[in-house]
């Protein structure tokens, strides 16, 4: 038995001693269980696979006690308990999905390897897997040669994006929506760049004649245009955004870490159609996989155009990178240490759901997005709830109905609070009342803002659950007329 056999002994093992049969045959499966024994059998043959291509190294296995880190572990997993359920159809607050089975034992499997992407030394295989990638997720936005890679998450994704920026605008300003992440203000101060946030409409989409304004100071170098913000799910105004941009000499950078893979979909309405439709024009994108992609956390990419943009990354590392003469990511990432395993489970994501419009995770996209729409359907026709703006993605934004922003705001707080007992997990978003006001013309705007409830439907599964969604919510409306 080679030393990659006897870790993968040692952790099938774990699993059995934690009341998890390796076979499939002889689980025991509970009425409700976030574990499918089959992944435990793919995992052990991926392990296996993975095992033989060390088969001719001497003997090794490292030194550990198996019974103390059992203990250990049966203690993490009880702590881990304390957490909401976010896999389940009945977690519908903020944008958790679980990671498909698929990148799970393909990120589980690469951690007996455990490579690190910042170099061909410590990531070969994962490294050329994220390229093709990188190639992949730039087809699904028209570009064929993009410059980019994997990061951490949406906030690097973007801090490159906006670093990068700076280099060909210097000391140039960026806008950005008020409903766009925080992200890109906090960014745009640890970087030393003036940034100015744009006014909205009602419907949560940046406000043209507010981005025109700021454009006519002639001190901005880049618009952030946000593909579904976190908030509220709008998607920005993209092709007229595009046409200011050409006019004032400005490049536009694409905020899509939430919405990147809804080009996808079949199902999205007009005006959002029309943003995803101009994103092959947009000088930079972000696009997280740890959202809709089916990844684990975290997983976030940064794609530009024009690979040119590369120079800006130049260092003169001379340990770093010695068995290779090709680019190494390393050399285009502000990031040093990253994850191999991210790479791996992507890849194997996107070969079994490529990204292609009319495949399975188009459809499972279109899924969330009539979700969306139904949901707000069912609101609509309650006493209880006023949906606020039409979901352009899978985010329902809305109010519980009351006399006044106060009561509103303390209704909605208690709704939250209710549903969560019933197991029933929510989120709440504080919104400024003129917005909330425009929707809900005689509230009593006696508040500055008004806590509003929200719900991602980015589940499949979520479609089918709207009816019993809908009845705790009524049941939670109903009682938190009276205070708890």
């Amino acid at each position: 038995m080679n030393p990659l056999q006897r870790l993968m002994s040692y952790v099938l093992w774990n699993f059995t001693s934690a009341g998890f049969a390796v076979s499939s045959a002889t689980y025991t499966q509970p009425e409700t269980s976030m574990i499918n024994p089959a992944e435990l059998d793919l995992l052990q043959q991926a392990l296996a696979t993975l095992a033989k291509g060390y088969e001719d190294l001497p003997a090794f296995t490292p030194d550990f006690d198996a019974q103390a880190t059992s203990k250990v572990l049966q203690l993490v997993a009880e702590r881990m308990q304390d957490n909401y359920p976010y896999y389940h159809p009945q977690y519908a607050g903020q944008m958790l999905k679980p990671p498909h089975a698929i990148a799970r034992i393909a990120y589980a499997m690469s951690l007996w390897i455990n490579p690190n992407n910042h170099a061909l030394d410590g990531g070969k295989a994962s490294s050329a897997l994220e390229k093709e990638c990188i190639v992949q997720l730039g087809r699904m936005y028209g570009w064929d040669s993009p410059l980019g890679h994997l990061t951490g998450g949406g906030t690097m994704a973007n801090l490159e994006a906006l670093w990068v920026a700076d280099r060909l605008h210097p000391g140039k300003r960026i806008i950005a929506s008020k409903q766009a992440h925080y992200t890109h203000s906090r960014i745009s101060d640890v970087l030393g760049m003036p940034f100015s946030p744009v006014a909205v409409c009602d419907d949560g989409r940046m406000d043209l004649e507010a981005i025109e304004s700021l454009l006519q100071a002639g001190d901005v170098g880049t618009v952030v245009a946000t593909i579904g913000n976190t908030g509220l799910g709008a998607v920005d105004p993209l092709p007229e955004i595009l046409e200011l941009a050409t006019n004032y000499g400005v490049r536009v950078h694409a905020d899509a870490a939430y919405g990147g893979y809804f080009g996808l979909a079949s199902k999205l309405r007009a005006e959002a159609r029309a943003a995803f439709d101009c994103l092959t024009e947009v000088d930079s994108i972000v696009v997280d996989p740890h959202k809709h992609g089916l990844q684990p956390y975290g997983c976030g990419c940064v794609l530009f155009r024009n690979p040119d943009v590369g120079k800006f990354y130049k260092h003169d590392s001379p340990f770093t990178y010695f068995s290779s003469a090709e680019l190494h990511l390393g050399e285009i990432s502000l990031e040093c240490s990253r994850p191999g395993a991210s790479a791996v489970a992507l890849w194997a994501t996107q070969q079994l759901f490529p990204l292609e419009k009319g495949g399975q995770l188009a459809e499972w996209l279109d899924t969330g997005l009539l979700a969306a729409q139904e949901f707000r359907q069912l609101l609509n026709g309650s006493d209880h709830y006023q949906v606020l703006m039409q979901p352009e993605l899978d985010i329902v934004v809305y109010a519980v109905s009351a006399p006044d922003a106060k009561e509103s705001s303390d209704r909605a707080r208690r709704v939250f609070a209710l549903a969560a007992k019933k197991e029933l997990h929510l989120a709440m978003i504080e919104l400024p009342v003129e917005l909330v006001c425009s929707y809900l013309p005689e509230l009593d705007a006696n508040a500055e803002s008004v806590t509003c409830l929200r719900s991602v439907l980015m589940k499949p599964e979520h479609r089918d659950w709207l009816d019993r969604i809908v009845s705790i919510l009524e049941e939670c409306a109903l009682t938190s007329v009276t205070r708890v």
